[in-house]
């Protein structure tokens, strides 16, 4: 019963985090945290589902003509090789925990559209803003296990660097490339790949086929989407002071 609640949770989140072009790592990592698993064994798996989910939502809005080169390798430059770096550093479990909490407080800000730009120009991304900020986004999806797209999507549009579906696809390559540097480095180090992962990939595959087609085509489901956040919201505050 526990294992068929844990794929029916790891399908919703899928499916809503690939929407808004992101992987769910954030979103897994509570989850798998909440059912016991220890930290070496979830970061990897959140890595490897982040890439099927993240590549899936990529794929939808690049077909749409959604994908701006220019947006994306100024992040993309310092973030992979620092993500690969991030991967061998291990965490205190407390500030795991934490900083899980924080990523998901983002999400769910994200996903109920506080960070949805006014209808206003995009700007220009500045060479040295992209390099810094995907070195810092880089590192920490490494360290903690996820792709990053969690925290640049915000920062994208309170910049107004890119309007929501121009985010959602350089955020879903971010996630994906990340993740992908994050893996290999895990690998390098001979961690724990859990057995269930078999299982779970499918069950995130359709969830995020699902969730990047509906949010490339604007959707519109604000029950479902408000019910998600505000189990996260509460899964976060879990991680953050429990």
């Amino acid at each position: 019963m526990l294992e068929i609640s844990l794929l029916l949770i790891l399908l919703i989140v899928s499916f809503f985090y690939s929407s808004i072009g992101h992987g769910g790592a954030s979103g897994y990592i509570a989850v798998l945290t909440m059912i016991g698993l220890s930290s070496s064994i979830i970061r990897p798996a959140a890595l490897v589902l982040n890439v099927f989910v993240a590549g899936i939502s990529f794929y939808q809005y690049y077909k749409g003509g959604h994908f701006k080169w220019k947006l994306f390798y100024p992040f993309a430059l310092l973030s992979v090789p620092l993500a690969y770096v991030g991967s061998f550093v291990e965490l205190d479990t407390i500030w795991y925990k934490r900083i899980v909490g924080a990523c998901l407080i983002l999400a769910v800000l994200r996903i109920v559209g506080f960070f949805n730009p006014k209808e206003e120009e995009n700007k220009t991304l500045p060479l040295f803003a992209g390099l810094f900020i995907g070195a810092a986004l880089g590192f920490l999806s490494g360290v903690i296990g996820i792709g990053g797209g969690i925290i640049l999507s915000p920062i994208i549009l309170l910049f107004r660097w890119g309007n929501l579906k121009e985010t959602a696809a350089v955020s879903a390559l971010f996630i994906v490339v990340n993740s992908i540097a994050g893996i290999i480095g895990l690998f390098n180090q001979k961690v724990v790949w859990p057995n269930e992962i078999l299982y779970w990939v499918p069950v995130v595959l359709i969830g995020g086929l699902a969730g990047a087609y509906w949010g490339s085509r604007k959707a519109n489901n604000k029950a479902l989407k408000y019910v998600l956040s505000l189990v996260l919201f509460f899964a976060a505050l879990k991680l953050i002071f429990i």
